[in-house]
């Protein structure tokens, strides 16, 4: 999990001290995205913030990420999530002429984009198999690309202003930000109160999220929506063996191609079907022994009262499938005490 964060100000200058201060203010608020490095890129318009937590090329993949031509910076890049097919693209890139200074998925999509995303940033975006948001910046071109995965997992929000835009992985980094307004109103209590997302509706009046499958395009003409993928239904016809050979395939490739990593990795296990099914899985590909993770409260399994939704606790099998797959398991605990004390209650309000 990394954070992202940005403004531009078309009929601004950002090198100066004060924005540059506000730009490193931007980038603090997500801190616990990403504890172990910082950067920030900043020239004319255009100012981009980055917090990382280093999964891959722990030493060369540092962000903001720029592709240099010319001797000077073409392309650059704040980017979190994984692009997993990196290695095929990196391959196919390099056979077109590209040159690679890192071994980061990180440099693939700048790469990918300028190959392939030219004349239309969708065809780029679509040869990436992942999570991701992102945020690219064209020098030439003056202009910005917000780009969110086909699910939206990864969050990106942005918030237009008179000449350009702000944005940020969270909320509180475009609110750190004092061109953009800390106020709700209806429609954003309405949401705060219901179940059901509506990326027009982030909360905050003015502040939007860039919908799941979608690029915003950002230039000094204005903003502009722009959709590289949606889910369509194409109807099911394989049988019943076909069907099931077909998920497991599906999943046992996303398994495999999430493992890739230069850090110890591990799953949050509930004992339920899905984290059972994928934390087996994981165990079965992996080269190292996975690490399982739980979270219970003391006291729950022992005194656990069934309900028709919920008819057994999930600690019992827990340990059962973590025992059977021979994971490296720890239970993290806790307890209601602990929860209200004021400093937790303090650090989960900063997070």
């Amino acid at each position: 999990m990394c954070g992202i964060c940005g403004w531009i100000d078309f009929d601004r200058d950002l090198g100066g001290s004060d924005a540059r201060r506000v730009v490193s203010d931007m980038t603090a608020t997500m801190a616990y995205r990403g504890p172990d490095d910082e950067g920030t890129w900043i020239d004319g318009p255009a100012a981009l913030g980055h917090r990382r937590l280093a999964v891959i090329d722990l030493e060369g993949g540092r962000q903001p990420m720029a592709l240099h031509e010319d001797g000077r910076p073409a392309l650059v890049l704040v980017y979190g999530g994984e692009t997993y097919n990196y290695r095929e693209l990196r391959q196919r890139l390099v056979a077109l002429g590209h040159r690679f200074d890192t071994s980061s998925d990180t440099e693939v999509v700048l790469h990918a984009h300028r190959e392939w995303g030219r004349d239309d940033p969708c065809i780029a975006v679509s040869e990436l198999n992942g999570m991701f948001a992102y945020a690219l910046w064209d020098t030439a071109k003056r202009e910005l690309l917000l780009v969110r995965d086909r699910l939206g997992i990864k969050p990106l929000y942005y918030y237009p202003t008179r000449h350009g835009v702000l944005f940020g992985s969270e909320p509180k980094a475009i609110l750190a930000n004092s061109l953009a307004e800390r106020a709700m109103d209806a429609d954003g209590l309405r949401r705060t109160l219901s179940f059901v997302a509506n990326p027009d509706n982030t909360v905050f009046r003015g502040m939007r999220e860039v919908r799941p499958g979608h690029i915003v395009r950002v230039t000094r003409d204005g903003i502009q929506q722009m959709t590289y993928w949606q889910l369509t239904d194409s109807g099911h016809t394989d049988d019943v063996p076909t069907t099931v050979r077909r998920v497991r395939e599906l999943l046992e490739d996303t398994v495999q191609r999430q493992l890739i990593a230069d850090v110890p990795l591990s799953t949050l296990l509930s004992g339920g079907l899905d984290s059972s099914a994928l934390t087996a899985m994981a165990a079965r590909f992996s080269d190292e022994r996975i690490r399982s993770f739980a979270v219970d409260f003391v006291g729950y399994t022992e005194n656990f009262i069934p309900g028709p939704w919920h008819p057994t606790p999930d600690g019992p099998y827990v340990h059962e499938v973590a025992k059977y797959v021979g994971t490296d398991h720890t239970d993290i605990m806790l307890s209601a005490d602990e929860l209200m004390d004021p400093n937790v209650r303090a650090a989960a309000l900063h997070a």
